[in-house]
């Protein structure tokens, strides 16, 4: 685990950023809950990374993953927060969301990074734990998969 930091650091680092991202995304009401499940994904996860290179991405990505996961779960009585958006916040990634609800978690991910975040291929592939190439295919799979089924709609 070379250039990995320390968990504690890792969490330090990255709580803040994290938790401001799931108020927007899921509210405030369910921002503590889902901040704990990020944190405890990233922590079971955290032993297998080989690098400490894009963490960030990383820890967005688990925490994107677990608003998902929740708003499938409360289908369909509950609907994701429609409480307005700070100024720091990236409208791309909030209008992505409804249109990538139903892709695989990979997809998903390489598209909300990829067309949300402006992340480039090596950082996706780091934050999947993949490589560019994989990336690079996830995020195309996914658009090709999102054109589908605007065309038949």
């Amino acid at each position: 685990m070379s250039g990995v930091p320390p968990f504690e650091r890792f969490y330090e680092c990255h709580k803040g950023e994290v938790l401001g991202f799931l108020r927007r995304r899921a509210g405030r009401d369910r921002a503590d809950d889902l901040f704990q499940e990020t944190f405890l994904r990233a922590l079971r996860a955290y032993g297998r990374l080989e690098h400490g290179e894009h963490l960030r991405a990383w820890v967005l990505t688990i925490a994107s993953n677990a608003v998902v996961d929740a708003a499938r779960r409360e289908r369909p009585t509950a609907e994701l927060s429609a409480e307005p958006a700070s100024e720091d916040e990236r409208p791309a990634v909030e209008e992505l969301a409804p249109l990538t609800d139903d892709l695989p978690p990979k997809e998903r991910a390489a598209v909300v990074l990829r067309y949300g975040y402006d992340l480039d291929y090596d950082a996706i592939g780091a934050a999947l734990g993949s490589n560019e190439q994989a990336a690079r295919q996830a995020a195309s799979a996914g658009v090709r998969r999102l054109r589908k089924e605007k065309e038949q709609r």
